[in-house]
């Protein structure tokens, strides 16, 4: 168990905006910093960022948290796994307590098969550096492609043995289990494995003996899969087999170099895509570290979406052959409908980034990116007109291949440059041109966008501030309904965890009835009118956080707005970020036209008194209404008594009602 002082230094030097920084590219947008959402696909920036208060808020689909939150949510970890991620990023040591093989087999699956993976990264690297095989083979290998040492190192590159089972011993031996060597699919299940029964290391055997191996790490750097390259001739052995589909391993959300990558992203705002796990590899060894793959499949939706956090321009790096032009043919109108700018760059001869940069210098390998990468679109069609000059039919279908990827382009105005520009290069007339991207535009009306319906409907242009800070924190108010004691709920848990520690003076009876002022928190009030008129929350959220503050009370601890926004229950910290953090701040410039606002904390106790009175009516207007539904079914004698408590309800509900300063009318 992590010590809460230990949890306290890590929130405190996990800055939201330095954390979510590495996910995702911000930019200032007035007091608050702007982005994509990574946890929904959309093409307009919704994801606010608020450093001073410390939390986020997605419009679009309404997550919200502080930086622990954010790593749970987008990592898939949990508390505890979150704050030790952040701890290991800041350099902040956590004292625990060994795990014993008992609490280690009540590990989550999960947690259970990245620590699988962990391992079998340091096996496959200790492998290729210190057996005879792994050195001549491996280390042997990636030598001839030219790899300096510390590339290797920074890769994490390694070697599986020729050995059938080799790996599989070696982790069994170590003390990991073997289903779950079968779950992350380091190790394949033989047919001799009896279905229904417990798998062992005999029904096992390794997915990539003899193959060199390529680490896959997701975006908080942990490996989730690997990628395994045979070195035989043998045509009918897969030149690379990857990692099958696991519970830690989404092959069509992850990116091959994206966490190596995405600061050197961010800074260039551009992205190179490429092929495969040598060409990222080349390129960062020729100091180009802005670079990232598709990871064992065709390029995805997920994985550009992925890519657009962080930038929106991409160029397309992939080989100059048949399968190459094939891939770059299907990739590129992917990228252009999720808005990216996209320019594309071919290598002669047939070379790939991995192949060019072996025949080249450095410098030379650099200036051949920066001078030859060309617009997507303009190269298309300044290709293809030159090829179908003297044939009006292909002429047309050129044409009509244009109009296609040009319409797919969202953005109104870059959609409009290319219409010019591909007019000028085709010679046709530009309203053609236009009419014919307007049609197809049409066809695709009816389709869902995923742009948040904000109040300025122009879904290129982010909600203006005040919108911002007003949907923010949300209303404390809900719709209400009849008794629906939401908002009197909600109310009451904000003036709590806001003031619950200042003091005051309420008046109490002692146990001669004599009465005398009493000094206690305002939180200690509250519960304790709840309690003496036996008062329970309906909401469940609302429970949960009341059921919070009232366990920290027994053990005489009292709760500030800090201990809610770190709860490990994202419900309570969302509750405080939605509710309790204040929307506005009073602009000091009052005080220079001589008017005072009161304060909230001032005025904290008669709020109080005002909510619990509300609350107190509503729930007796309640059961009012029970009692006499009850009554319709009961027997004319037994109703008489039912119909003076009515009454003395009713009288009781009279004098709440003028205390609350309300006019009932009959």
């Amino acid at each position: 168990m992590i010590p809460r002082d230990t949890v306290d230094k890590i929130i405190d030097a996990a800055h939201v905006e330095e954390v979510l920084g590495e996910f995702i590219t911000l930019k200032k947008r007035g007091a608050n910093l702007l982005g994509l959402c990574p946890f929904h696909g959309e093409k307009s920036p919704s994801f606010t960022v608020s450093p001073v208060k410390g939390i986020y808020k997605c419009f679009g689909c309404g997550k919200s948290g502080n930086s622990v939150n954010f790593i749970m949510e987008h990592l898939q970890l949990s508390y505890p796994e979150a704050l030790r991620w952040l701890a290991k990023k800041y350099n902040i040591e956590i004292v625990e307590r060994e795990v014993t093989p008992e609490e280690r087999e009540q590990q989550t699956e999960r947690e259970s098969m990245l620590i699988v993976m962990q391992y079998a990264q340091r096996y496959f690297t200790d492998t290729m550096m210190n057996t005879d095989e792994g050195r001549s083979i491996g280390l042997g290998y990636f030598k001839e492609r030219d790899l300096r040492d510390d590339i290797i190192t920074k890769f994490q590159l390694g070697y599986s043995l020729e050995e059938r089972n080799a790996f599989t011993v070696a982790a069994v031996k170590g003390g990991y289990q073997p289903k779950y060597l079968a779950k992350t699919g380091m190790s394949i299940v033989s047919n001799r494995h009896v279905e229904g029964t417990e798998i062992t290391q005999a029904d096992l055997f390794d997915r990539y003996a003899g193959r060199v191996m390529f680490p896959i790490h997701d975006d908080g750097g942990r490996v989730v899969a690997f990628g395994g390259r045979t070195l035989s001739d043998d045509k009918k052995t897969a030149k690379y087999i990857n990692s099958p589909e696991t519970d830690i391993y989404n092959k069509s959300k992850i990116l091959y170099g994206l966490w190596m990558g995405k600061k050197a992203i961010q800074q260039a705002d551009r992205c190179y895509l490429v092929e495969g796990y040598m060409d990222v590899i080349a390129m960062h060894q020729v100091g180009i570290e802005n670079v990232v793959a598709s990871s064992g499949t065709s390029l995805t939706v997920e994985q550009i979406k992925s890519i657009h956090r962080f930038t929106k321009n991409i160029t397309v790096l992939y080989d100059g052959d048949a399968a190459g032009q094939k891939a770059s043919n299907r990739a590129i109108p992917m990228l252009l409908e999720e808005g990216m700018n996209v320019k594309l760059l071919l290598f002669p001869d047939n070379d790939d980034p991995d192949s060019f940069s072996r025949k080249v210098t450095i410098q030379e390998f650099k200036d051949y990116l920066e001078n030859n990468e060309q617009d997507f679109l303009y190269f298309k069609a300044k290709k293809l007109s030159d090829e179908t000059k003297n044939d009006p039919i292909k002429r047309a279908g050129v044409i009509k291949d244009i109009v296609d990827s040009i319409a797919i382009i969202p953005d109104n105005i870059i959609r409009s440059i290319y219409i010019k520009e591909c007019s000028n290069i085709m010679e046709i007339e530009e309203s053609i041109l236009q009419q014919e991207v307007n049609k197809i535009r049409r066809k695709g009306e009816g389709k869902k966008t995923d742009t948040p319906n904000f109040p300025n409907n122009n879904p290129n242009e982010a909600p203006p501030d005040e919108l911002l800070e007003a949907e923010y924190f949300g209303d404390p108010t809900p719709k209400t309904e009849t008794f629906n004691f939401d908002a009197e709920e909600a109310r009451l848990l904000v003036l709590l965890i806001k003031y619950g520690n200042i003091l005051i003076i309420t008046q109490a009876e002692d146990d001669l009835n004599v009465e005398h002022e009493l000094e206690i928190t305002l939180g200690e009030f509250i519960i304790f009118e709840l309690w003496r008129d036996q008062i329970s929350f309906e909401n469940p959220l609302y429970k949960t956080v009341l059921d919070e503050y009232i366990e920290e009370l027994k053990a005489h601890r009292l709760p500030d707005v800090q201990h809610f926004l770190r709860s490990a229950d994202p419900l309570i910290s969302s509750f405080a970020i939605n509710y309790v953090i204040d929307k506005h701040e009073v602009s000091p410039k009052w005080i220079n036209f001589g008017v005072i606002v009161p304060k909230e904390i001032d005025q904290a106790k008669k709020d109080v008194d005002k909510t619990l009175f509300s609350f107190k009516s509503r729930k007796l207007n309640s059961y009012i209404v029970q009692i006499r539904e009850t009554l319709k079914t009961l027997p004319y004698e037994e109703s008489i008594e039912t119909l003076e408590e009515i009454k003395r309800l009713d009288a009781l509900k009279g004098r709440v009602n003028k205390l609350l300063g309300r006019e009932v009318i009959k």
